[in-house]
């Protein structure tokens, strides 16, 4: 039987099972090349959640689940599904794209983050807003999303290049993988600002980089140009989401969207080196100060 007993560290077993959460289907595998059981994604959260929980505190989140493993069939989920508990925190908001309300999940606690993983939630997806000013961006966004024949490696380049025009800018920014084939470059900004302001922003910069690099498309377009790093500016709109930092991710290697100190940006990067038995054991917490460091953003 898996157990923890909350308000300890998070990962100790205990001899009585005190969380809220009545777990299913435990030895379920949902990561088949690895043998990956739906107990061992509970155990990773559960392990990760003191680096994970405040980044995600008051967040409107989006789920990917995966009930069946992620060689069958998943879909997203906004809604809180039926069958929620009366102890999960939820944040009830108006979709245009869907056209009705909708009761957003809020992970503020290490027994709602469990609860998610029960539901074989494998990838968490955060707004770059809060429940506390849903229409102000309180995160920049610069996701850097390499189209074959690039690769990770241009990626680095890339990445590197926008801290060198942040850094003469004046902005801190805090880098991560996705988990997949690119990197998030982030920067935490104060409350007032709108998601044009943001978007605005990125796209100036991303313009600014591409005249500099032949590999840099600064343009959002259907089809990405082969060969090329998108920097995607149209993430920075309400209502779009990035993958939350220490979220897992549906690849065979259960890699995992992890911060990275900006040291480790460098030649030879391989993401699927973050997975679910490699990041728990990482001690640095390179976002630890992140959502204190909100910086005022200069717009024209």
């Amino acid at each position: 039987m898996l157990s923890y007993q909350v308000g300890m560290r998070p990962g100790v077993p205990v001899t009585e099972k005190l969380t809220k959460v009545d777990f299913t289907n435990l030895e379920k595998i949902l990561y088949p090349e690895l043998t990956i059981t739906k107990s061992k994604i509970i155990e990773y959260y559960i392990k990760i959640a003191p680096k994970m929980l405040g980044l995600l505190a008051n967040r409107p989140i989006v789920l990917t689940r995966y009930p069946d493993g992620i060689h069958k069939e998943g879909f997203f989920e906004k809604d809180a599904p039926a069958g929620t508990p009366q102890w999960v925190e939820t944040f009830k908001r108006y979709s245009e794209t869907a056209q009705r309300e909708i009761n957003y999940v809020v992970c503020n606690d290490l027994d709602t983050l469990v609860w998610l993983a029960n539901l074989a939630a494998l990838e968490i997806h955060i707004p770059l807003s809060t429940t506390k000013s849903p229409e102000n961006a309180d995160l920049i966004l610069f996701d850097l999303d390499p189209e074959p024949p690039a690769n990770i490696t241009d990626a680095v380049n890339v990445a590197l290049l926008l801290k060198e025009k942040l850094d003469s800018l004046g902005y801190m920014s805090y880098v991560k993988t996705t988990g997949k084939k690119g990197l998030h470059v982030v920067i935490p900004i104060a409350s007032g600002h709108t998601f044009k302001q943001t978007r605005d922003f990125v796209h100036k910069i991303a313009r600014s980089l591409a005249q500099t690099s032949k590999i840099i498309a600064s343009e959002s377009t259907r089809t990405k140009p082969p060969g090329t790093i998108t920097i995607d500016y149209a993430q920075n709109s309400h209502g779009r989401t990035m993958i939350s930092p220490y979220s897992l991710r549906v690849t065979p290697q259960a890699t995992v969207s992890t911060p990275l100190e900006w040291k480790d940006v460098k030649k030879g990067l391989k993401p699927e080196m973050f997975t679910i038995f490699t990041v728990p054991r990482i001690e640095k917490s390179p976002w630890q100060n992140l959502l204190e460091n909100k910086q005022k953003l200069e717009v024209t």
